[in-house]
Parts: structure tokens; sequence; C-alpha cells
């Protein structure tokens, strides 16, 4: 397949969405005045924030001769290419000057464009829309709107002394596997007891069997809210710490990578959105941002609650680098119910969203209803 950072522009990749936003870089590593290489859907950019702070982010190749961007310089407002001082507006893409024009030499410079991307900084990370490609051999034109803004992390009021008041934090990790293998990881129900066992947290010992409902969303499927799993440690502490009569957990999974969870116990939340982003076929990154209520007033409470994620996202880094070895050979693999049907899901919604574009027919939902599923874990 021919390379994504060539001058031509290419059909999409079937395994890497696009039309959708991506998180690009956490929002504390983007710094004013100065230009952030990163990688999208093998797409490479040049990531920054101009003078006033905003975010920004360009294809990162010079249209002239190919140059990388990031190599450049940056005043604040343009980029310029440091091979032949060719200018960009930061956020659109537009030719600004080239400095080897003769006055009498009408070169239309505003007709051309380094590619430009659609911005946003939510919830401490920069997010970068990646719209469809144009056709094979179109160049760079005025970047498109993003049709919605970036995804928020869902956050919860509550009334008196403690309204609006909540943590964030963020973990990220690289792993080399596809998107595909990634999500799947993610969302996989069955492998918490064997992945991620910990004395605080449980064993393989408690493992049993376990119903969940679920049922469509727009571009996705909910884990309907539901108790908790029993044999966790870490509930049974928000049990006794919240005083709740009852603690429930919402899942969301939607196009094309977003995992939302969010954990209700009386006045108390905690609420996260967990990203796998595809950077090229065979690597991705997840990235876990959450904001939460809970354990601002009990001593170390914010740092347990980011030991606990660090820790789940290490061990399930260290499992996909393990599962990429055994992928190297290409094995024959299966997908079982009903363990493995949301990852059943996610192909089919992942198809069933490809043949919309294709056709320009409405997406036809995989699942016609609410749905129970079994499984031990």
């Amino acid at each position: 397949m021919p390379e994504l950072d060539s001058p031509q522009r290419h059909a999409p990749d079937p395994l890497m969405l696009t039309g959708f936003w991506y998180r690009a870089l956490p929002a504390d590593r983007v710094h004013r005045n100065q230009l952030h290489k990163a990688m999208l859907l093998e797409i490479p950019l040049v990531v920054g924030r101009d003078r006033v702070g905003r975010p920004f982010a360009l294809r990162d190749a010079c249209p002239h001769r190919g140059m990388p961007l990031h190599c450049g310089k940056f005043d604040g407002e343009n980029v310029e290419c440091p091979y032949h001082g060719w200018t960009f507006d930061a956020h659109n893409g537009q030719c600004q000057l080239i400095p080897s024009l003769t006055a009498d030499q009408n070169l239309r410079v505003d007709r051309i464009y380094a590619g430009g991307y659609p911005c946003e900084e939510q919830d401490g990370f920069v997010w970068v829309y990646i719209p469809d490609p144009g056709p094979p051999g179109a160049g760079f034109t005025e970047p498109e709107e993003a049709p919605e803004p970036a995804p928020l992390i869902e956050k919860f009021s509550v009334s008196g002394k403690d309204k609006d008041k909540y943590k964030l934090a963020y973990l990220t990790a690289d792993m080399p596997v596809s998107i595909d293998h990634g999500i799947i990881g993610l969302m996989d129900p069955a492998h918490g007891p064997f992945v991620h066992q910990a004395w605080w947290w449980r064993s393989r010992h408690s493992i049993h069997e376990k119903n969940k409902n679920f049922e469509p969303i727009p571009n996705g499927f909910r884990m309907s809210a539901h108790m908790p799993s029993s044999n966790s440690a870490p509930y049974k502490l928000l049990r006794l710490y919240a005083a709740a009569d009852s603690i429930t957990t919402t899942i969301d999974f939607t196009l094309p990578n977003l995992r939302r969870e969010t954990i209700r116990a009386g006045k108390y939340w905690f609420s996260s959105l967990t990203t796998v982003t595809p950077i090229t076929r065979n690597q991705c990154r997840i990235d876990v941002v959450a904001a939460w209520n809970l354990f601002r007033s009990l001593p170390f409470g914010s740092e347990l609650l980011k030991f606990v994620f660090a820790k789940f996202v290490e061990q399930d880094r260290r499992t996909m680098e393990l599962q990429s070895e055994g992928l190297k050979h290409n094995p024959h693999l299966m997908l079982i119910d009903d363990a493995d049907r949301p990852a059943k899901w996610y192909f089919q919604l992942k198809a069933a969203h490809l043949e919309a574009k294709r056709t320009g027919a409405e997406m036809k939902h995989p699942m016609t209803g609410p749905v129970t599923l079994k499984w031990r874990s």
C-alpha cells in the first residue's frame, strides 16, 4: 500500500477510521512557540500553540519539497520551512510567503496549503480531527471544520460548597499492536483475573459467573448501569467511604475508539474517557483521562486512584507487548460467545460505518435491541 506521507492522498485504510477526533498529545507537553511531532493514522503532524495559547496541527511536510515543518521556525503565528523559508499560517496551513519569488512572478501563494487540521484542547489533551481524504493526487486546501466538538469527559455537579470540585489526571502508554487488537483488548471482560491480579484488586480464585445487560447507542453500545464486581477490593472500599446504598457503573463504547466509564456512589462520582489511538498499522497508544470527586478529603486518596490506574495501564501494555510476539507469526484467531461478543460488535460497527460511508445510506447498527451476556471472570 502506498505510504500515507507521500505527496498524494489515498483511500483510508480500513483499519484506521477517518472523519473522527483523535487525541494527539497531552496538553502539558505542548508549549507555546514550540513545534512538536505527532503521528496519527500514519499521518505525520506538527503540533504547537500560538502566542495566545491556542493549539494547532499541520501536516508535517512542506508541500514544496516535503521537508518536515517541525524542524523549522515558529513566530507564534506562522511556521517557516527550514529548507526554503516557505511560511504557513499555523492554523489553516495557508502559505503566506515564498521568499524566492521575484516581484514580477505571479504565483498565487494564497492557493498553496500545507494541510491544516481542526484542533482543540479538552480535558488535558490536544485533539486533532482527521477528515476523510480527498481524491487521489489532490493537494491540500483550506481545512474543513469538524462536524462536532472534540469529546469531553462527563462530569457531575453536586450542590453546596463542593459544587464542581473535582480532580483530573491522565496516563498514556504505547502498545505495539494494531488499533483493532488494542481496542478489543480494552473492552475484553474476561482478562481481568489473569492480567490484573493483585492482592488489593482480585485474584484468579475469585472468578465467578457474571450477567451484564448491553444496549445499542449511536455508533456503539453500552453496558447498562449495574453494580460493580463484588470481587474487587477498591469497590468495597468505595462503598464504605461513600456510605452509599448502592454503587452503579456504566460503560459505553463508541466508534472510533472511545470507552467511557462512569461510577456513581451517592454524591460521589468517577468518570473516565479512554481512547486507543492508531499511530501506524502496527502501533497504537492508550490514553486514559479520569475525573473524580472521590477521596478528595482522604489523605493520599488521589494518589491511590492514580496508582491503581497506572498499574492497570502498565499491565495492559505489557500484555499487548507479549501478544505482539505471537501476532508476528500470523496465527489463526477466534472470537467466542459471550465474552467476545463486544469485540464482534466492534468489528461489525466498523464494517457498518464504512459501508454507510461508501453508499451514503444510513448506518445499520449490528445490535437490534438489548442483549444479556454471560461469562466468568
